[in-house]
């Protein structure tokens, strides 16, 4: 085939062989340094957190099942990310101890709480408790993660991606299953406490 071609260029007087190319002027580069303690923003970590608390968030229960059993937290950083794929996000802290068994596990259930379920959502925030006693949850249909029985939506994920983002990680799932009552008021954290929509 190539040969053929070949010779049909020759044929028509076109050039078989590449013309010698000038090399690309290459684009300067940026200086690349470390940020100076001057070029920071003096914003303390108890203003940060009181400012972005009047941030109304919905809350979530990230859950997981690993060789050890079932996982999770509770988490207020979740977002949809993407439609085509269908992704979404949310974020762990790097101190995280649940995190590890998500990442081992591959995959995790975005369980969205409802009004009531605000002592669901403490139980799951406590660190170093056996979070699902007397909880009851079934399976993920499509990666067995821990689904709580009574939430008015949940998201069955695979982990997609990891970015750092300072002390936190950026987790992107991608969708693999969904389901939601379509009835219900959503739980929402607004300053540091739980609160109710009202239309």
């Amino acid at each position: 085939m190539a040969a053929t071609a070949v010779r049909y260029l020759r044929s028509v007087g076109a050039a078989t062989t590449a013309a010698p190319s000038t090399p690309a002027e290459a684009l300067p580069r940026p200086d690349l340094r470390a940020v100076r303690d001057d070029e920071r923003l003096p914003v303390a970590p108890d203003e940060f957190r009181r400012v972005l608390g009047h941030f109304a968030s919905g809350v979530t229960v990230i859950t997981a099942r690993d060789a050890d059993g079932p996982a999770g937290f509770a988490c207020q950083s979740f977002a949809s990310l993407s439609l085509d794929p269908p992704l979404v996000s949310f974020m762990v802290a790097r101190t995280s101890t649940t995190w590890p068994r998500i990442a081992r596990a591959g995959a995790f259930c975005v369980n969205i709480l409802g009004a009531g379920q605000g002592a669901l959502c403490r139980g799951f925030a406590v660190s170093g408790a056996d979070k699902f006693a007397g909880v009851p949850h079934g399976d993920a249909p499509a990666t067995g993660s821990p689904l709580l029985d009574s939430v008015p939506a949940w998201i069955d994920c695979r982990v997609h991606a990891v970015h750092t983002g300072g002390d936190h990680l950026i987790v992107v799932g991608r969708v693999e299953a969904l389901g939601a009552s379509d009835e219900g008021e959503p739980l929402l954290f607004h300053r540091g406490a739980f609160g109710r929509f009202s239309r």
